[in-house]
């Protein structure tokens, strides 16, 4: 009997808006009879990027499961420091299972560090039954071009400082390279925003960083050949330990963080009208320091669900889904970010708001 095959696991990773999840629900749609379970890291007490790829359909979910997909959402910090706590006995129900599952989609936060991730593979329970296919890097280019890095360097400082289990503290162009040394794969994000010297910049950036071995590709709203991203067998976890970062001799002091000055709300709306709501939107970030704001909306006269997702005064829209027969038509957002008045805010956004829901 011949043994049975290691589940490939993919890593995507990348800063806070850079598109890891546009990524993977353009897989998530496109992934034909491939059985993909996906384990995402969220912050925000909606678990909106969860429910986003959720409503992609997973072709492991075969309808016998009480689950409602594999969808697997590690809500307490940066993966990479909380591999041991919540990594581990995710991968364990996943090997478990592993005749259901022909491949893992892994997200990281925008903070999390590729490495200690990959290494992770390593452990004797793990290494058995799961490989690295390949550790993918998106990234944004016209943050980079802007020497930022991130789309908010804010936004990305205040996810550092929310995070209790974050145990690094590093500058964007650290975290950047490290994200660079750890990839097999390379995706250029956004390069519809920026003219063609601008992309090739960026790129020569980022290849100065790379090996010559890995590929650079580009990608418009997370739209990529499959063929790209999936199946390389790169196996990372057995040369992992060749590819340098600036933390592999980080100190052990422990770091302080501002836990205090973050913050993250919900509010809930009923019907409401587009326009006036991004309306409402671009108006409240410049007037308050909201860094992210992301959810679902309801309109009159649609019967698909709108996502909304905003980074800085940046926002995205796409219809995702029709709503449930039995589902209650109900916008809700969550907006992160510091020294929020909710009640300021949620009075705000009520001005969007058309009739209440049926």
């Amino acid at each position: 009997m011949f043994p049975q095959a290691k589940i490939p696991a993919t890593i995507v990773t990348g800063f806070l808006g850079s598109g890891k999840t546009t990524l993977l629900r353009h897989i998530l749609a496109h992934a034909g009879t491939r059985r993909i379970a996906v384990i995402v890291n969220e912050f925000g007490e909606l678990g909106i990027d969860g429910e986003i790829l959720r409503g992609c359909g997973i072709g492991c979910d075969d309808g016998n499961d009480e689950r409602a997909g594999q969808i697997f959402e590690l809500a307490n910090g940066c993966l990479c420091c909380t591999v041991q706590e919540e990594f581990y006995p995710v991968m364990r129900e996943l090997i478990a299972r592993r005749a259901q599952i022909d491949h893992i989609l892994i997200e990281t936060s925008g903070l999390a560090l590729p490495k200690p991730l990959v290494q992770a593979f390593n452990w004797p329970d793990i290494k058995h039954a799961c490989t690295v296919d390949a550790v993918v890097t998106v990234v944004d280019v016209p943050a980079v071009a802007a020497g930022q890095f991130a789309a908010d360097p804010a936004a990305v400082d205040a996810q550092r400082r929310a995070d209790p289990n974050l145990d690094h503290v590093s500058p964007l162009c650290e975290l950047f390279e490290d994200q660079l040394s750890a990839a097999d794969l390379v995706v250029l994000t956004k390069t519809d925003l920026t003219d063609d010297a601008t992309r090739a910049a960026v790129e020569a950036r980022v290849r100065a960083e790379l090996p010559g071995a890995v590929k650079v590709v580009t990608s418009e709203r997370g739209r990529i050949d499959l063929n790209l991203i999936l199946g390389l067998h790169a196996a990372a976890e057995d040369n992992i330990h060749l590819r340098t970062s600036h933390h592999d001799h980080a100190g052990d002091e422990p770091h302080d963080h501002d836990h205090d000055a973050f913050q993250s709300i919900s509010i809930e709306l009923p019907v409401v009208d587009r326009q006036r709501l991004l309306d409402i939107l671009q108006a409240l970030v410049q007037t308050h320091t909201l860094y992210r704001i992301k959810g679902f909306v309801a309109l009159a006269d649609k019967p698909m669900r709108l996502v909304v997702q905003g980074v800085g005064r940046r926002f995205d829209s796409y219809f995702d889904r029709p709503w449930g027969a039995d589902e209650a038509r109900r916008t809700r957002l969550v907006l992160i970010g510091q020294d929020l008045d909710a009640a300021a805010l949620t009075a705000a956004l009520q001005g969007a708001a058309l009739t209440e829901a049926a």
